[in-house]
């Protein structure tokens, strides 16, 4: 399970890890979130491929398998993980074996991988409780990679998303802010993880590096994506359509399309230890 920035704000404030409901309700449309979600740069698979001593893989909050299916591809064997049985079927339809429990609650049953991955998931995982566990299951110098897609898109779109799920989506968790990078909107979250990668002995110094890369969108497509979000997974049909009436709006002043800027961040580390 994932989720994409909207260039407004982290979809949670600053323990996502304890916002069940949210971390749970992408399974709602599951066809809807593996059809609109972007993949990740090809770049950044390569690199990983490179960086990971084996082609062992476990892909945490794998959601319906966007990411397990390119690792697949670049010749990686993936055992997915996800909490939600809904996302965790979907996965398994397009080839990805998939096990349901929360990354803190599953048991590996002595089962141990070149990498740990977790694409734009690692947010609902405990950062000190889950790098702790990473190590423990992570071969010598196997690869700790915690990946999120962050979407710029216009700032005009930015500030309808903002302004509209202020007025119609309850106990909306802080004030949205479409001005800022989103980038600098999610550092804290690369943060936290770098932090419980550095709270964990067996683990290397935390790195961060970013792939910058650019997708285009219709108006039709976009709202096609706004629904799988967190802040509107869970909103009823009527505000809902609200929120994507004054989006839809705001790219039509804009022709009926734009760019989205986007930029793939990665915090990693490796197992320094034995154990």
């Amino acid at each position: 399970m994932t989720t994409i920035s909207s260039g407004t704000v982290p979809p949670t404030p600053s323990e996502p890890h304890r916002h069940r409901a949210m971390a749970e309700s992408f399974g709602v449309d599951a066809e809807r979130y593996d059809r609109t979600r972007p993949h990740y740069p090809d770049a950044m698979v390569t690199a990983l491929v490179a960086t990971a001593p084996g082609p062992d893989a476990l892909d945490v909050g794998c959601g319906t398998g966007i990411e397990a299916r390119q690792l697949q591809a670049a010749g990686w064997r993936v055992l997915g993980l996800d909490p939600d049985e809904r996302m965790a079927a979907f996965a398994r339809g397009t080839g990805v074996d998939v096990e349901v429990a929360t990354f803190e609650d599953w048991d590996p049953r002595g089962r141990d991988f070149d990498a740990v991955i977790a694409a734009t998931a690692w947010h609902w995982v405990d950062p000190v409780a889950g790098a702790a566990k990473a190590a423990r299951i992570l071969r010598p110098d196997g690869l700790l990679a915690l990946i999120w897609n962050v979407g710029q898109p216009p700032s005009v779109v930015g500030r309808a998303f903002a302004t509209a799920c202020e007025r119609m989506v309850p106990d909306l968790p802080g004030t949205l802010n479409a001005e800022r990078p989103a980038v600098e909107l999610y550092q804290a979250m690369f943060d936290k993880a770098a932090d419980g990668i550095r709270a964990t002995p067996d683990l290397s110094k935390p790195r961060q590096e970013r792939w910058d890369w650019q997708q285009d969108y219709t108006r039709e497509q976009w709202l096609d994506v706004l629904p799988t979000q967190g802040l509107l997974t869970r909103l009823a049909p009527e505000p809902l359509a609200e929120v994507l009436a004054e989006v839809g709006a705001a790219i039509d002043s804009l022709g009926g399309g734009f760019t989205m800027d986007y930029a793939t961040v990665a915090v990693t580390a490796t197992r320094t230890a034995a154990g």
